[in-house]
């Protein structure tokens, strides 16, 4: 018998006039992302999203579907000609799988009709087919309130049975949203502020700063890997490498010891701006959190925000770092994040850094340094790569 994945979208269903832009576009991931797995059927019908399975691996097409921003949730359903008998056949084969599989011992059965030809209405689906049910098994009852397994019959221009519903992440599709630009560093909150944007369907970019020879190769593969498993939710992810080691040196032989953390910071956004504009990017994205550390009060965020004039995005702005954390681990960054490599920003970092900047006293420190031949220097000598999940 066959069976088909049925791929269920949310927000998606609000756009009004808009609706096949976006239903299309994720027809289009959604047939991206299952292409290494193979020629699989991808197609949409009265406002769903099904994939013929035929003999594919379902636990693995299930794994990528569900990484695709969009997807609200997924069911793994036999398709099979609208007929009551063969209706009956089929959810009593199913629910005996459930029993076998995860020993149920109540069940409900549940029914729409889209197809108002068949001769049935719902109820009176749900009635024959549970009836049939309990006249088959043995030791099984039905609970309409909190039953061990749902059988879902859907009546449409095929007949549908299926039970389990496995969530995706639902957002938007990837690439209905613009474009941005991420500061990725090798720690915890970065990556997951860059998944989030992506999530309501921003294309991102990345830029990262390392501080070779005072970092380390490892801590620049670091990142890397953390740009290749984002790129299983979002495609290759252009990464923009940048050594800022000059600009340190600078900042640490003129400026005040204590301001080294939030001069550093200001370069950082300046130079990502001057990338994002040239790569046609709307916006920056950074994972700060108010609070976490010294350039994250909102003296210092101030401070920063005044490099640049493109709107900077923190989507963990109000979150704890636990849920930082645990959203971490929900989409794989966690473990690389958490590898024991430094990063630049440990490099010259002061005793006490200032957490109370004030923008007149670190502009008059700036004014210090040759700011823009330091950022023109920088970015002359980026490195391109190219990030992208290996199959």
């Amino acid at each position: 018998m066959e069976k088909v994945l049925i791929v269920r979208y949310g927000e998606i269903s609000l756009k009004g006039l808009n609706r096949p832009y976006f239903e299309n576009k994720l027809v289009k991931n959604i047939k991206n992302v299952v292409r290494k797995l193979g020629k699989l059927n991808v197609y949409k019908l009265h406002g769903r999203i099904y994939i013929d399975l035929e003999d594919y691996d379902i636990d693995e097409v299930i794994d990528t579907v569900t990484k695709v921003f969009g997807v609200v949730s997924v069911s793994v359903a036999y398709i099979f000609d609208a007929d009551i008998d063969k209706i009956c056949d089929v959810a009593l084969e199913h629910i005996k799988e459930c029993i076998e599989e995860d020993g149920v011992k109540t069940f409900k059965v549940e029914t729409k009709r889209a197809n108002k030809n068949f001769p049935l209405k719902s109820p009176e689906v749900s009635r024959k087919v549970g009836a049939y049910i309990l006249k088959n098994t043995d030791n099984l009852t039905v609970d309409v309130h909190n039953p061990d397994v749902i059988v879902n019959i859907e009546v449409r221009d095929k007949a549908y049975v299926y039970s389990r519903k496995i969530e995706g992440f639902g957002g938007m599709p990837y690439g209905t949203g613009g474009k941005a630009m991420l500061l990725l560093s090798g720690g915890i909150d970065s990556p997951v502020a860059g998944w989030l944007v992506a999530k309501r369907g921003v294309i991102i970019e990345a830029v990262h700063y390392h501080s070779y020879p005072f970092t380390s190769d490892r801590a620049k593969e670091k990142v890397i890997e953390l740009a290749r498993i984002l790129s299983q939710y979002c495609g290759k992810i252009r990464l923009h490498s940048i050594n800022i080691l000059n600009i340190q040196k600078a900042i640490n032989e003129k400026c005040p010891a204590d301001e080294m953390t939030i001069l550093s910071r200001r370069f950082m956004m300046a130079i990502a701006e001057k990338i994002a504009i040239k790569r046609k990017c709307s916006a920056l994205i950074t994972g700060e959190s108010i609070g976490q550390v010294a350039s994250q009060t909102l003296d210092s965020l101030l401070v920063t925000n005044s490099a640049v004039k493109l709107p900077v995005f923190r989507p963990l702005i109000a979150m704890d770092k636990i849920d930082i954390v645990s959203l971490s681990k929900k989409i794989d960054t966690y473990e690389t994040s958490i590898l024991p490599y430094e990063d630049c920003c440990t490099v010259f970092l002061p005793d006490r850094p200032v957490t109370k900047p004030k923008l007149e006293k670190i502009i008059k420190s700036e004014q210090l340094l040759d700011v823009e031949e330091l950022i023109n220097d920088a970015i002359r000598n980026v490195e391109v790569i190219e990030v992208e999940i290996e199959f």
